[in-house]
């Protein structure tokens, strides 16, 4: 049995704070402009978004190949004001009579995803920090999560990581997730599978470093089952034999 997890990318194009932040902003100046018409006879004056300067102020740092670190951070922190205004426009809307109802099922659910993109982003600016759990990294796919894979060239995916079993030539998968995990910790389940597909154990594991636990290693002991890799601890002495 051949079993490995892998990432299956999704259709996102590659994330970074700044464009979720103007993307966030962008889809805030929607629903405003969709609550404003709702309540445009108890308004006098429709909110100011500033979205042409926003709009410029992204794009300066944007087209940018290497944007200075301390550009990027000012460029994330006028974005944030700028989103953080919006979100307090559509506040005053709603007090003012405008309803959620008014808006569509995906502006609805939009909104919901800017907010948490503005606390998350927010969190992470004041903590100077880069890392946050459940970090959004698209405002039209929340669900995706970076999986952190550690290979050449690509040390960071965005997808759902699967698990996946090689049997008779077809691949099953076995888990899927949106968030990473430790793979390790499927192998017995995977094992046990098979054997209730087939009727017997399997006569060898072929597996990842990951997968070589000790109780791993011992589960396919008992069992009679041979797990690829080399052993466990030092490997001996190359003794010379006169």
């Amino acid at each position: 049995m051949l079993s490995d997890a892998s990432c299956v990318p999704g259709d996102i194009r590659y994330p970074n704070d700044l464009g979720i932040l103007n993307e966030a902003r962008v889809g805030s100046e929607e629903i405003i402009d969709t609550l404003y018409e709702a309540v445009r006879e108890k308004v006098n004056k429709k909110p100011k978004t500033y979205r042409k300067l926003a709009r410029k102020d992204y794009l300066k740092v944007a087209k940018k190949r290497k944007p200075r670190t301390k550009q990027r951070k000012k460029a994330i922190k006028k974005q944030l004001q700028y989103l953080r205004r919006n979100l307090g426009h559509i506040e005053q809307l709603m007090q003012a009579g405008a309803l959620l109802e008014g808006l569509s099922a995906a502006q609805y659910k939009k909104l919901l995803v800017i907010n948490e993109v503005y606390r998350q982003q927010q969190v992470m600016y004041q903590k100077k920090s880069q890392r946050i759990d459940d970090r959004i990294v698209s405002i039209s796919q929340p669900h995706i999560r970076p999986i952190v894979r550690g290979k050449a060239g690509t040390s960071v995916e965005f997808g759902a990581k699967i698990l996946v079993s090689c049997l008779d030539e077809y691949a099953l998968v076995y888990r899927i997730s949106w968030d990473n995990f430790n793979e390790s910790v499927d192998l017995k389940d995977q094992i046990e599978a098979y054997k209730s597909y087939t009727g017997c154990y399997p006569e060898s594991v072929h597996v990842d470093k990951i997968y070589r636990t000790r109780q791993n290693r011992a589960y396919c002991k008992e069992r009679g089952i041979r797990m690829s890799g080399p052993r466990l601890g030092r490997p001996p002495k190359n003794v010379s034999q006169s």
